[in-house]
């Protein structure tokens, strides 16, 4: 696995796009409008924004897979975070999800643990290259980066299916979340 560098941002954006465009926990944050998908790669824009300042933003190899890892005791509030803070509002939520938006997310940090991690926002594979390994490969190499950081990951999903996979890889399911879906709260 890589960094991704400013100029991989559009293929990020790309990756993530379409592996969370049918999410439930994504779904439920974006504006549903006729440019759903969109809101959904502004969503996406925000978090490789943020975790480019306050984490690493990982490709594979391959390119066909991305991970976004922010460590939040390492996230401060600044003028830039604030400016993104109001573009994905803008460009994503929409001012009449603001306060949805806002409860669910003080709802998933009271679950979290108070220390430093490292959490996995999002990983995303290209759908072609899906069940052949490429996601393993690289949640590996995020766990091994992790290790060597001596940080816990942490990770939500709301897909079911996936939780098998994640505690093939190391994680245990700590908690759940009901929000209009259930929201599973993994560590490793």
């Amino acid at each position: 696995m890589v960094k991704a560098k400013l100029v991989d941002k559009t293929l990020v954006i790309k990756l993530l796009t379409q592996s969370f465009k049918d999410n439930q926990s994504v779904n439920y944050i974006v504006r549903h409008t006729k440019n759903r998908l969109k809101h959904i790669e502004a969503l996406m824009d925000y978090s490789f924004e943020m975790c480019s300042i306050f984490g690493d933003v990982w490709i594979s190899d391959d390119r066909k897979a991305c991970a976004l890892v922010l460590y939040p005791d390492e996230k401060r509030t600044t003028l830039k975070a604030i400016i993104l803070d109001l573009k994905v509002i803008l460009m994503a939520i929409g001012i009449s999800g603001v306060r949805k938006a806002i409860d669910r997310e003080a709802r998933i940090k009271a679950k979290q643990p108070k220390l430093p991690m490292a959490y996995l926002w999002f990983i995303g594979v290209d759908p072609s290259a899906q069940h052949k390994g490429t996601g393993t490969r690289l949640l590996q190499e995020v766990i091994a980066d992790s290790r060597k950081k001596k940080l816990p990951i942490f990770l939500e999903t709301s897909t079911v299916s996936n939780i098998p996979w994640y505690e093939h890889n190391g994680f245990k399911v700590y908690e759940e979340l009901n929000l209009t879906y259930t929201l599973y709260f993994l560590k490793n």
